[in-house]
């Protein structure tokens, strides 16, 4: 059997984007029997914030319940532990990068497996806006799990 993927999502302040991303991703890797571990965290370092309540919302009527998130940062540890690490903005990954230049082959675009470049930041948007988010982000983690590669055996990385 495959080792489990090692995902870490990555947005701003880890209480939207990535933690419907993570959700989704858990939600995924159950549904079709792809094992994962997923983290998520966010560039900004925010610390114990729960989700917004509107990505809570709308990733309840997926029946993906997120309720229990609390954001954190993203630390060195995470990048070296994840198999990629799938951020929602170019931003992201040029922060990453500065901090962390080894990991440039692990670190993407989660939009790149959905067609789109960048996936928009709903936080004080309407509801609407964060079913649009949550919409684009399930669309590219599904594409993720459809086209990104196993991962390697820990004695090739």
């Amino acid at each position: 059997m495959a080792r489990a993927r090692r995902l870490l999502m990555v947005c701003t302040a880890n209480i939207c984007r990535s933690p419907m991303a993570e959700g989704w991703a858990r939600h995924v890797s159950d549904r079709s029997g792809t094992p994962a571990l997923v983290r998520s965290g966010g560039v900004m370092g925010l610390i114990d914030r729960p989700a917004d309540p509107l990505a809570i919302k709308v990733m309840a009527e997926l029946g993906v319940d997120i309720g229990g998130h609390r954001s954190r940062g993203v630390s060195e540890d995470d990048l070296r532990w994840a198999d990629h690490t799938l951020v929602m903005e170019m931003r992201h990954r040029t922060q990453l990068l500065e901090r962390y230049p080894w990991a440039i082959d692990k670190v993407l675009l989660l939009g790149q497996f959905g067609g789109q470049h960048e996936l928009a930041d709903p936080v004080g948007g309407w509801r609407w806006r964060f079913r649009k988010s949550r919409d684009a982000i399930t669309r590219c983690v599904d594409g993720y799990f459809t086209m990104a590669p196993p991962p390697a055996d820990d004695a090739e990385r």
